[in-house]
């Protein structure tokens, strides 16, 4: 199919839409095992906090509380059979890694600042109006479920209909683009009726007076 023949005329190919590589790899389904692994943690975590009731504070705790015990009974029977310790890295930030990182950090939080600052004295209405209505769509769509829930479905939502997209592709695009022609040829003889009936109107108005 040419580019015509796609959805929105586009050129580019999906894989490009996506921002390619490894991201788009992964929404793609080229990466199979990575993409499944993926959906599999987010699935149990989704179980753990939504179906056992777990917190995110209390699930950290009882994790850490298990990796601590773990290490802990490793050392010391280590110790007692003469056996070699758990092989822990060295944990220790150096002054660099902080300093990257706060750089990053504060390139972030001040661009963030900045655009923030357009918005609240008039600079972008446009970015206001997106900014606003995300808000808006955001704040409904936390009333009707919770954050865990919402990002477990938008994550599903991606690493599925692009795929699926993707592999029917040409059966979608053909489908989309007629019935696109059919409801664009339904508002042109909706556009032409209404021009119709407002000449006519304008006739019986003339006729009256």
């Amino acid at each position: 199919m040419g580019s015509s023949d796609r959805l929105f005329c586009r050129q580019r190919t999906l894989h490009e839409i996506v921002g390619g590589g490894i991201v788009a790899d992964v929404i793609l389904w080229r990466r199979k095992n990575l993409t499944a692994g993926i959906l599999l943690i987010t699935l149990a975590t989704w179980l753990v906090f939504e179906r056992c009731g777990y917190t995110l504070l209390s699930l950290i705790s009882s994790v850490l509380l298990l990796l601590v015990t773990i290490i802990f009974l490793w050392a010391k029977s280590a110790s007692i059979l003469n056996r070699p310790a758990p092989p822990l890295p060295e944990l220790y930030l150096s002054e660099d890694m902080v300093n990257e990182a706060a750089s990053f950090i504060r390139s972030h939080v001040n661009t963030l600042l900045s655009v923030s600052q357009d918005i609240a004295m008039g600079k972008d209405p446009k970015l206001f109006f997106k900014v606003a209505a995300c808000l808006w769509l955001i704040s409904v769509i936390s009333g009707l479920t919770d954050i865990i829930t919402l990002g477990y479905t938008s994550l599903l939502l991606v690493l599925t209909i692009p795929a699926l997209y993707e592999k029917y592709e040409d059966y979608v695009d053909k489908h989309a683009i007629l019935m696109y022609r059919k409801l664009y040829q339904f508002y042109v003889k909706l556009d032409e009726m209404r021009v119709l009936t407002y000449q006519q109107w304008i006739l019986e108005k003339e006729k009256l007076s």
